[in-house]
């Protein structure tokens, strides 16, 4: 028997969850918003590390709309859209993490392009609860507490920074 539309193939969560952000495109698509606040369609093509195409960052950012992981918020004709993780989106932070610790380990990277990975691994739990507790602040609306020292945010942000500022140096 076919599943019906919008379902997945099976009752699998790991079948149900890949069918979702499992293809080439959408875990970068996000992980673009969630980390590079890059919330417009033209800055996610245009700082795109990858090169997404146009045609494929359209058809993702309409999926992952329809799938309940983004919102787009329409400014009217002539104006950009804004696109804002959701709260489906935002408990990714863990995989996030957890992938690109995996990644990092296994795989060839360059240090600018790690550096985000290594931090959330080493911030563990803690840091990625952070994390979550700001982006909700960002795209949800929600109250963040106020803290004392850097966000969660700047600190991946300056990490991020450096390790370019670094890199060019070499």
């Amino acid at each position: 028997m076919r599943p019906k539309a919008g379902e997945p193939r099976s009752g699998c969560a790991i079948n149900a969850a890949v069918e979702v952000i499992g293809d080439r495109w959408s875990l970068l698509v996000l992980r673009d918003i969630m980390f590079g606040n890059r919330r417009h369609f033209r800055v996610l093509q245009e700082q795109s590390e990858e090169g997404i195409a146009s045609n494929i960052l359209a058809d993702r950012l309409r999926r992952l709309v329809e799938e309940g992981l983004l919102t787009r918020e329409d400014a009217g004709r002539g104006r950009r859209s804004t696109y804002s993780l959701t709260e489906a989106a935002i408990e990714l932070v863990p995989v996030m993490a957890e992938l690109g610790r995996w990644g990092a380990h296994h795989r060839p990277t360059t240090p600018a392009l790690r550096v985000r990975a290594e931090l959330l691994a080493d911030g563990g739990p803690a840091m990625w609860e952070d994390f979550m507790t700001e982006l909700r602040a960002e795209h949800l609306g929600m109250h963040a507490p106020s803290r004392s020292g850097p966000t969660a945010t700047e600190r991946l942000a300056s990490a991020y920074t450096a390790a370019l500022a670094a890199d060019a140096d070499h």
